[in-house]
């Protein structure tokens, strides 16, 4: 009870963002009209960006806000179309990278380093071979490159690894999930109980994880 009061008094977008993306969870094969649905799905990471626009008036807050905005509309579009939902995401992508790029790490180690300098092109060849449909791989890999190297970005920033780096993984590993359904993993209910919780937690984790350093970093921007 406790953390459920600080919740709502402190961080009540935060608590939004939570309910509406774990009850959507539940809904998503529920008959409710589409375009209904597609605001509850967008609500949960919509609420994340509010989050973060009211926790740090900051230029990287407003980055952070962009980030969630971005995806927010991503998840919305995807239900019309994959490829406007895949445009609304490679925005993102961008903006978080000029997110991490501002926040360099001044050391990293050999294993850090490495794990981000491989994983740019794993993730772009696993993405590339996963379609049936050869046609649609250059563009699956042109967007896998963009999503890689923010992970890569992520990871070795200066915000919390185990939180940011973690959450950017995440997102990775949600969008492969995604590619899957077109190649070895079509007609499988793993990538629809899999995507969802990978992908919202993964925001969860990075807007969380940006905040907490940026409020610490600079409190006077704190809201």
């Amino acid at each position: 009870m406790v953390v459920k009061r600080a919740l709502v008094e402190s961080r009540p977008w935060l608590l939004l963002s939570l309910i509406a993306a774990i009850s959507y969870y539940f809904v998503s094969d529920a008959q409710i009209p589409g375009l209904y649905m597609m605001l509850w799905k967008g609500l949960g990471v919509a609420f994340l960006g509010v989050f973060a626009l009211a926790r740090h008036h900051s230029l990287d807050g407003r980055l952070l806000g962009g980030i969630m905005a971005l995806g927010a509309i991503g998840d919305m579009l995807i239900e019309i179309d994959l490829i406007y939902g895949a445009i609304a995401f490679l925005l993102g992508h961008i903006v978080a990278i000029v997110l991490y790029a501002r926040h360099r790490r001044r050391m990293v180690t050999p294993s850090q380093r490495m794990l981000a300098i491989i994983l740019v092109p794993a993730v772009v060849l696993i993405a590339w071979a996963l379609p049936i449909d050869r046609a649609s791989a250059p563009g699956i890999a042109l967007y896998s490159l963009f999503l890689a190297v923010m992970a890569a970005m992520a990871w070795t920033s200066d915000f919390p690894r185990y939180r940011v780096g973690t959450g950017a993984l995440m997102f990775v590993a949600s969008d492969l999930l995604i590619f899957a359904r077109f190649g070895p993993l079509e007609g499988s209910v793993l990538p629809d109980w899999l995507i969802w919780p990978l992908y919202y937690f993964g925001q969860f984790l990075i807007c969380t994880g940006v905040i907490q350093s940026l409020r610490h970093r600079d409190p006077r921007a704190a809201g």
